[in-house]
């Protein structure tokens, strides 16, 4: 699958990104560096630009920095400028709706009337656009385009007019799509989980510090402790180092992103209850069920296939090996014009092993494939290196529809599998096969339920209402 440094790295292509990583942490000692220790931890899920925005007592301090989180943040840490307080939230951005700058980057920060409120938010609201319009008649200023500054106006309008509880339990019945968030009114700190589940959501505890994250990850880097994930649609109050639940709004269904467990979440988080990590073990799995080959050793697209093709390998007793070296230390590089700058770009940054890939059939395994122009580059550069047999095995189903809920896949033409067979993607990236898991395979691999799941990017039909789209109705409600 493609790196999630999408606009920067061709080692796996254009792969979908996702947006973004939040974190919110409410403790009675400075919270910047544990703040920017999450931060670190939680990268991975973007490196457009990072943020802070912390309570000093009186009021609230933002401070963002484009690019990535040590990069940016480490001038101010050496001068002693990053913002004090003991109450702060942070977020990653990689941007699905807005401007890519660090103007769109997150957390966002207004001054009303019920004092400073700012937030930090992973996903994607599908209706900001009429919201915002809807916004700006009624004499609210906008500085971006963002879905994150719409959510936190509407929040802020309904707060003034209703109260803090009354006021958010409006905002979420008007947001449509995915949204985690932690909101900062003062002193206050709110989790926020849209009613479906669509990303995730955990709240840990650090000595007396209270953590809200968008991974359990990242609770576990700080030492602490994982209490429980905030459910499908619960807003959590944190004031005092007490935790309560404000209240739940229900939806007709649960729809977990299937993405978060076959590529955007780090395999050490356990999201939903579920580990990612065994998921993914699982996908390797149930794919050599599946779609066994006879060939001479099973190696992975780094670092994304890795886990899948290890369990792969051992479920059909084949040699595993590092086939393709990664370079970690290349410098970031922007997407090249041209086909021959593309193919230097992704030889700088991979490289095989004569040993394990000359003259052996291969299994390349990665866990999921979008456009396919990277895997064709990939397997061009075996050939290249006397790779007698490629055969392609990707750990997920075909990704044939865009995505309305947080991944940047938005066009349908984008999509390599879409009205084309197993052997006709297999041509197009130069593989002697080529197979996919199915989705019971995935389901399986998982452990949660189908009804439990958004399978939207696969099946072409979504949990909610989209314009132009199927729906996929179900009428119960799952827990």
């Amino acid at each position: 699958m493609d790196s999630q440094l999408q606009d920067y790295d061709p080692i796996n292509g254009l792969k979908p990104s996702e947006n973004c990583a939040v974190i919110g942490i409410y403790g009675n000692e400075p919270v910047f560096l544990k703040i920017y220790t999450a931060l670190r931890t939680l990268q991975h899920r973007g490196q457009e630009a990072s943020g802070v925005a912390i309570f000093d007592g009186n009021k609230i301090n933002a401070l963002k920095v484009d690019g990535l989180v040590y990069e940016g943040f480490r001038p101010f840490i050496e001068k002693d400028s990053v913002p004090k307080g003991s109450i702060g939230i942070g977020h990653n951005r990689y941007s699905t709706a807005g401007m890519k700058n660090i103007t769109g980057a997150g957390p966002f920060l207004i001054y009303t009337a019920m004092g400073d409120m700012a937030i930090s938010h992973n996903g994607e609201i599908t209706n900001y656009e009429s919201i915002r319009d809807d916004l700006k008649e009624k004499g609210v200023p906008f500085i971006t385009k963002t879905d994150t500054e719409v959510m936190l106006n509407l929040i802020a309008r309904y707060i003034r007019q209703r109260g803090i509880k009354a006021g958010i339990r409006q905002a979420m019945e008007t947001l449509q799509g995915s949204y985690s968030a932690v909101l900062m009114v003062q002193d206050r700190m709110y989790a926020i989980r849209d009613p479906m589940g669509f990303r995730p959501l955990v709240m840990g505890r650090v000595g007396n510090d209270i953590i809200i994250s968008s991974e359990s990850s990242a609770i576990d880097v700080l030492g602490g402790e994982v209490i429980r994930d905030v459910q499908p649609g619960e807003v959590l109050e944190v004031y005092n180092g007490d935790v309560n639940t404000l209240f739940t709004v229900r939806a007709h269904r649960i729809s977990h992103c299937m993405f978060e467990y076959v590529y955007f979440a780090r395999p050490d988080s356990v999201i939903d209850g579920i580990e990612v990590y065994n998921s993914r073990y699982n996908l390797g799995v149930n794919l050599a069920r599946e779609s066994p080959v006879e060939a001479d050793v099973v190696i992975p697209v780094p670092d994304s296939g890795r886990t899948q093709a290890l369990s792969y390998a051992r479920e059909l007793k084949m040699e595993y090996s590092e086939g393709l070296f990664k370079n970690r230390y290349s410098e970031r590089t922007f997407i090249m014009p041209g086909d021959k700058e593309r193919d230097t770009a992704v030889k700088l940054k991979l490289n095989p092993i004569k040993s394990v890939v000359q003259g052996k059939r291969i299994v390349l395994v990665d866990d999921s494939i979008v456009r396919g122009t990277t895997m064709r580059r990939i397997v061009t550069l075996l050939r290249n290196f006397g790779a007698k047999e490629i055969h392609v095995r990707i750990a997920s189903p075909k990704i044939i529809a865009p995505c309305y809920f947080g991944v940047d896949m938005k066009t349908r033409d984008q999509f390599v599998a879409l009205n084309r067979s197993d052997e006709e993607v297999s041509k197009e990236v130069g593989a002697d096969s080529l197979a996919y898991l199915s989705i019971d395979g995935l389901i399986r691999s998982i452990g949660l339920q189908k009804k439990s799941l958004c399978l939207g990017c696969l099946t072409g039909e979504y949990p909610i209402k989209v314009n132009g789209e199927k729906e996929d109705v179900q009428t119960t409600l799952e827990f």
